[in-house]
């Protein structure tokens, strides 16, 4: 007999220690309720003595923070990305890369 659910969250939960799982950046808030829900898991396993529980939610609580950190690295290696040069100076590489071109063909 399969023990019942008390938790819409337990598949999830699951679902968070994939390695394989490469969570959308619009759903971070939703990573995040994720991770509060297994902190009070946490907590009221503990309170109740069920330690064996305490450790499998730990190991999804720590898989769930590390997707949190992914996705904020990537934002932050996109901002860094997107933000560091102004547009003016990408078109101004742009056209020394495409005159340089021109002068190293031959025949042109």
């Amino acid at each position: 007999m399969r023990k019942r659910l008390r938790n819409p969250l337990h598949h999830e939960h699951a679902c968070v220690r994939c390695s394989l799982l490469r969570p959308d950046p619009a759903q971070r808030a939703r990573l995040v309720d994720i991770r509060d829900n297994l902190i009070a898991r946490i907590a009221e396993a503990e309170r109740e003595g069920r330690l064996g529980e305490v450790e499998g939610l730990q190991v999804s609580l720590v898989a769930a923070e590390e997707k949190i950190a992914q996705l904020d690295a990537r934002q932050s290696a996109g901002h860094r990305r997107c933000s560091s040069k102004s547009p003016r100076s990408i078109k101004a590489e742009l056209e020394r890369a495409v005159s340089h071109d021109h002068e190293s063909t031959p025949g042109a």
